[in-house]
């Protein structure tokens, strides 16, 4: 195990991340649902704005966990290999985004309420964080989403990463922090202590607790 915890996981990565930190100019953002508490670390860590991007994976079906595409904010549609490797049929596609794409909504009435202003990352550097990446499919259809908005740069940051993933994400953003690279590396979870799933409520606790307002500098200084 490299890491105890989602938090214990944020901590190391802000540590990583220091050179960012107490800028005007710096968004983290984190990945529903595993990637918040990461984020909403980095973020305290480092004194930096925070919000969320939804994105959700479209999962195999019979095989949820293996990933053949994903979606994200902003209508975002993004396949991979096995999408066309395991023949499935344009109308089963179709089905799994659309059931996807109500879970995405769903999930942003929940998230993104109206305590919570929505995400403009124009002309910033955005820090795009998760628990880890193994296929990446979920990362790459969120950095899509916000190069739609024309940020200044976008940062990649996990705990932990396939080192093929974290070398093919570096071709398409400015920059990719990455921790550890463990191979065989299989699943994410394997590496952590302690990974459970999380709830909506646990979501929007961290949500709530990013809202409230910062009163001193971070202790990683430029």
């Amino acid at each position: 195990m490299l890491f105890q915890n989602r938090t214990d996981a944020g901590a190391k990565l802000a540590s990583n991340l220091s050179d960012y930190a107490n800028r005007s100019d710096v968004v983290v953002v984190g990945l529903p649902r595993g990637g918040v508490p990461v984020a909403f670390i980095v973020a305290e860590e480092l004194n930096l704005s925070f919000n969320i991007l939804m994105v959700r994976k479209l999962g195999m079906p019979g095989n949820r966990e293996l990933a053949i595409g994903a979606i994200a904010s902003g209508g975002i549609q993004l396949f991979n290999k096995f999408a066309q490797q395991k023949d499935l049929s344009p109308k089963l596609i179709k089905q799994i985004v659309l059931q996807e794409q109500q879970e995405l909504e769903r999930r942003e009435r929940i998230y993104l309420n109206n305590d919570r202003s929505l995400l403009d990352v124009e002309s910033q550097t955005v820090i795009i964080v998760d628990d880890g990446l193994a296929t990446g499919t979920t990362m790459l259809a969120a950095i899509e989403a916000l190069q739609q908005q024309q940020p200044k740069q976008i940062v990649v940051a996990v705990p932990i990463g396939s080192k093929k993933t974290c070398e093919q994400l570096a071709q398409r953003v400015d920059r990719v922090v990455c921790l550890e690279h463990p191979e065989p590396f299989k699943a994410v979870g394997n590496w952590y202590q302690s990974f459970p799933q999380l709830s909506d409520r646990e979501v929007c606790f961290w949500l709530t607790e990013a809202s409230e307002k910062r009163t001193k500098p971070s202790r990683y200084l430029r």
